[in-house]
């Protein structure tokens, strides 16, 4: 069965949709302006200023995303980016971060002439959330909450593509096998907990902190010399050793060995010189830090 509508039964179903669905259903003139909105904006909690030509589609926007927002609108009434949905954070009223999506298409004249636009906007909150947490599956790990293996070797790649100084340091919890062993794998889980802790507290904002695996942690320490890396990872091995943290019911302490070396030529180049002098910090007796061979270096 056709279905042929006049201009004012169009314009009827045009409203019927836009006020029943969650969806919000937005017209703009060619600059960008809104000259329509359907109800759903106001539910979803957007507040827009008054303006005698009324708000402009980019006031949605959080302003980090409204270059690319401004980009999909411009391309839709050029007639480009037929279909294309766009993600983008959005200002809304409360403190809260939301997320849409928003698809644009061109409103044409009777020459064939863009005159506005005619965009669907939808929350993604959900959507958002649930990539959120697939990710912190994938690349955090679930005791410490620090960034895993995974992630590690991945900004280790990226430190080495953009040639950024830096050092790499080892931290390996010395004797955990026999804390698990004496005291059970519940207290050595809190010890892991209590040196990720303590990493957070005295490493610096900048440094990147990872648990990549049973007892071994790895820091990224972003344009720090050797020297200031092994300034940093001194403090951290000396301070654990003279703690005594609780670890389920007892008190006992903790140390680690620890290496650090230059960020420099390879992935398996930097990864070999950290080992290796992590190696010499448990031979020389642990709980101390190792610093690379000065003939083992490389540069750039």
């Amino acid at each position: 069965m056709d279905m042929d509508f006049t201009i004012q039964e169009s314009s009827a179903l045009y409203g019927l949709l836009a006020e029943s669905t969650s969806d919000i259903v937005l017209k703009t003139d060619i600059a960008g302006y809104i000259v329509h909105a359907s109800p759903a904006l106001e539910r979803f909690g957007f507040r827009l200023p008054g303006m005698p030509v009324g708000p402009h589609l980019l006031d949605l926007v959080a302003p980090a995303a409204r270059d690319a927002v401004e980009r999909a609108h411009a391309d839709a009434l050029a007639g480009v980016g037929h279909g294309r949905w766009v993600e983008f954070p959005a200002a809304t009223a409360d403190d809260r971060e939301h997320w849409f999506e928003i698809q644009t298409r061109a409103l044409m004249d009777e020459g064939g002439k863009p005159y506005g636009a005619l965009s669907i906007m939808r929350s993604i909150d959900e959507r958002h959330d649930l990539k959120e947490q697939l990710f912190a599956a994938t690349y955090t790990d679930p005791l410490t909450r620090l960034t895993n293996r995974a992630a590690f070797i991945s900004m280790l790649e990226h430190m080495l593509d953009r040639q950024m100084d830096g050092c790499l340091a080892l931290f390996s919890i010395d004797f955990f096998r026999t804390i698990n062993m004496q005291h059970g794998q519940s207290v050595g889980d809190e010890v892991l907990v209590v040196f990720a802790d303590l990493l957070r507290e005295m490493l610096r904002a900048e440094d990147i902190i990872s648990r990549i695996g049973s007892e071994r942690f790895a820091v990224l320490l972003p344009r720090a010399t050797p020297e200031q890396a092994e300034a940093i990872c001194s403090r951290v091995v000396k301070t654990l050793a003279d703690l005594r943290r609780k670890a389920g019911e007892s008190r006992f302490a903790i140390t680690a060995s620890a290496s650090v070396a230059r960020i420099a030529v390879s992935l398996d180049s930097t990864l070999e010189r950290a080992e290796m002098a992590l190696f010499v910090a448990k031979a020389k007796g642990r709980n101390r830090l190792e610093m690379e061979k000065a003939e083992r270096c490389l540069g750039h």
